[in-house]
C-alpha cells in the first residue's frame, strides 16, 4: 500500500513525500489503519522494519484531526517514550521531517543536558513529547511538565526499555497520564516477554495486538560471516579486514565501555580513525559523535548494546562482532544496523575462545547455522598497537560532567589519589577503634557501678555512716590492691581480710587504720627488722580510710 491511498492529512502528505515515504511497510500499514479509530495496540516487529514512521504518523494524523475538530476546548498532547538518549534525538528528528508542514510541535527530553534548554520549549508548547522515562519523571515531580493533557501514549523498544532496568519508571510516570480510558496507548517491542505482556495488559484497554512476522529473524540481505580466532589475534584480524575492504561506514561492538575505549585507542594506534561511544560519555560529546557518523566525517564507529538499538544510520556497510553477546536477541539488534530497507550489509562475527559458550543459543534463536570459518594468515593485518599499554578514563555513571580530554585526565588522577584517600581513611577508623575499645575498658574498670540519678538522690537522704556502709557493701567486690595491680601475687593473712586484721591491731576497737595492710616487712641487709613507726608517724590510708575521711570521719 502507497502512503498517497491512506486518507491522511494534506500537510502530512506533502511532509512524507518529502521525506521520502512512499510504500508504506509492513508495520506502518497495519499500524496506520488499526490505530486511527483510537485503539490501543501492541506491536511486535523487528528492528528495522519502519516502526518509528508508523506510529508518528498515527500520532500527528490524530492530532491534526483533533485540532481541526470543533471539540478542541483543550490542549491535547503526544508522549513518546524511548530507552536511550540518541534514540529521543533520532526520533525527534524524523518527527521533524514529517511534520514540517504541519505545525506540530515537537522536543526531546532526556538526561545529561542543561534543563534551560528544554525548560524553554516547555514554555513555548509542545505538541509531541518525546523522551527518556528518567527526565520525564524529573520533569513531571519538579511541576515543570504536565502529563494530565497527554491523550497519545506509544512506548517504543518496550523490551529494551526493560532489559535496561526502566520497568519501574515506566510504571511511576505512567501514574502521572491520565487513566488508560482516556488515552491512546501504543506499546513497540521487538520480542515478546512478560514485562511487555504485562505492562501491556495493565495499562492498555482491549489492546488490539499485531505481529509482524518475518520469514528469517535476521534477513538475507545480510552477509553474516563468523570467524574462529583467538583472543589475542582479534585485533590483528579485525585491522586486517579493515584494511583489506576499507568500509565506508563501520560499526564495532564490543560487551563492555573499557574494551570499547580500549579498541578504539588501539585502531588509532594502527591509522584508522574511530571514535567510541558509551553510555557514560557525556551526552554532548555523545551527539556530536553521532552527527559526525552519520555526517561521514567519522567511518568507524566502536559501541556497546546500549547502541545497538539507537543508531539509525543509512547505507551502513558493515558491522563486526568483536565479542559475541551475552544476550542471543543482541546479536539480531546490532547485525540490524546494516542492510536496512532491503539494502545490502556485511556483518563479521569474531568467535574466540571466550565466546565460544554464547554462539549455540544464537543460532537457536536465529534458527539457522551462521556460516562459519577458521582464520588464516592471510586475514590478519599488522597490530602496531600490540605491546603498548592502553590508558582508559575513569568512567563512572552519570560522566556528563566529564568536559574535555584534560578533565578527563584529572579525573582519572582524582579517582585514584580517593581511593589511596579513602583506604587512609578505613584503616584510620579502625587503629580509632581498636584505641577506643582500650579507654573504654580502663573507663570501666576505673569507674565500676556508676552513681545514677535515682541513687544520688538515695545517698543525699542517708547519713555519714549509712553512706559508708552501702559504700562498703557495694564496692567491697571490687577493690583492688597497689600489689595486684603492680603484678603481686603473694598475699598475707591480714591482706585476705583486713577488717579483722585492724580490729585485732587496735585492741578491738572500732577504729580501722587502713584497708590495706603491707606483707611481712623485709630484713635489712644486715638481717635486723626495720623499726616500726611511731603513733605519729604518717600513715597510709586505704580505700575504705579515703571514703571514711571524704565524709568526715576521723
Amino acid at each position: 500500500m502507497n502512503y498517497s491511498e491512506l486518507n491522511l492529512d494534506e500537510n502530512l502528505q506533502k511532509g512524507l513525500g518529502e521525506a521520502g515515504y512512499v510504500v508504506c511497510t509492513p508495520v506502518q500499514e497495519q499500524v496506520i489503519s488499526n490505530s486511527l479509530d483510537g485503539s490501543d495496540l501492541y506491536v511486535q516487529s523487528q528492528t528495522g522494519t519502519g516502526k518509528t514512521a508508523a506510529y508518528l504518523v498515527s500520532i500527528m494524523q490524530e492530532l491534526l484531526a483533533f485540532k481541526g475538530g470543533e471539540e478542541n476546548s483543550t490542549a491535547k498532547t503526544a508522549l513518546v517514550l524511548v530507552p536511550t538518549r540518541e534514540l529521543a534525538v533520532q526520533v525527534e528528528e524524523e518527527a521533524g521531517k514529517l511534520g514540517k508542514f504541519t505545525g506540530l510541535k515537537c522536543a526531546s527530553f532526556f538526561g545529561g543536558v542543561s534543563y534551560e534548554k528544554q525548560l524553554a520549549n516547555l514554555k513555548n508548547g509542545v505538541d509531541i513529547i518525546i523522551g527518556t522515562p528518567g527526565r520525564i519523571i524529573d520533569l513531571a515531580e519538579s511541576k515543570q511538565m504536565d502529563l494530565s493533557a497527554v491523550a497519545f501514549l506509544s512506548i517504543d523498544e518496550a523490551d529494551r526499555m526493560f532489559d535496561m532496568g526502566f520497568y519501574p519508571d515506566l510504571r511511576k510516570l505512567i501514574n502521572f497520564l491520565p487513566e488508560p480510558e482516556k488515552r491512546q496507548t501504543m506499546l513497540f517491542s521487538a520480542t515478546l516477554n512478560t514485562y511487555v505482556k504485562n505492562l501491556a495488559y495493565e495499562y492498555t484497554k482491549d489492546a488490539k495486538e499485531i505481529t509482524i512476522e518475518a520469514e528469517n529473524i535476521t534477513v538475507d540481505e545480510i552477509d553474516q560471516e563468523l570467524i574462529h580466532v583467538s583472543s589475542d589475534d582479534k585485533i590483528r584480524l579485525l585491522v586486517g579486514i579493515i584494511q583489506r575492504e576499507n568500509p565506508e561506514s563501520l560499526i564495532i561492538f564490543c560487551n563492555t565501555k573499557k574494551m570499547c575505549e580500549v579498541l578504539s585507542k588501539r585502531l588509532e594506534i594502527n591509522g584508522i580513525k574511530s571514535e567510541f561511544i558509551i553510555g557514560d560519555l557525556p551526552q554532548s560529546k555523545r551527539l556530536k559523535i553521532m552527527d559526525s557518523f552519520k555526517a561521514g566525517k567519522i567511518s568507524c564507529l566502536v559501541a556497546t548494546d546500549v547502541a545497538a538499538r539507537g543508531i539509525d544510520v543509512n547505507d551502513l556497510a558493515m558491522v563486526v562482532n568483536f565479542d559475541l553477546p551475552n544476550e542471543a536477541e543482541n546479536y539480531v539488534h546490532r547485525i540490524g544496523r546494516t542492510a536496512r530497507a532491503g539494502k545490502s550489509g556485511k556483518a563479521y562475527t569474531f568467535c574466540s575462545e571466550q565466546d565460544v559458550y554464547s554462539l549455540a543459543p544464537i543460532e537457536r534463536y536465529i534458527e539457522k547455522q551462521i556460516p562459519s570459518r577458521v582464520a588464516v594468515e592471510e586475514d590478519f593485518g599488522e597490530d602496531l598497537s600490540r605491546d603498548k599499554w592502553i590508558r582508559v578514563g575513569n568512567w563512572r555513571d552519570g560522566g556528563d560532567d566529564r568536559r574535555s580530554s584534560r578533565n578527563d585526565e584529572k579525573s582519572f588522577r582524582d579517582g585514584r589519589r580517593h581511593g589511596r584517600d579513602e583506604r587512609r581513611r578505613r584503616e584510620k577508623d579502625r587503629r580509632d577503634r581498636r584505641r577506643n575499645r582500650g579507654e573504654l575498658n580502663k573507663f570501666r574498670n576505673a569507674n565500676v557501678g556508676q552513681t545514677d540519678s535515682d541513687e544520688l538522690e538515695k545517698l543525699s537522704a542517708m547519713t555519714s555512716e549509712e553512706r559508708f556502709a552501702y559504700y562498703r557493701e557495694k564496692y567491697a567486690h571490687s577493690i583492688v590492691s597497689p600489689e595486684e595491680k603492680s603484678g603481686s601475687t603473694k598475699k598475707s593473712k591480714n591482706q585476705r581480710n583486713p577488717e579483722k586484721s585492724c580490729a585485732q591491731k587496735n585492741g578491738g576497737k572500732n577504729k580501722r587504720r587502713s584497708a590495706h595492710v603491707t606483707q611481712n616487712p623485709p630484713k635489712n641487709q644486715r638481717g635486723a627488722v626495720p623499726e616500726k613507726k611511731t603513733q605519729g608517724s604518717e600513715k597510709k590510708l586505704g580505700f575504705f580510710g579515703k571514703l571514711k575521711a571524704l565524709f568526715g570521719k576521723k
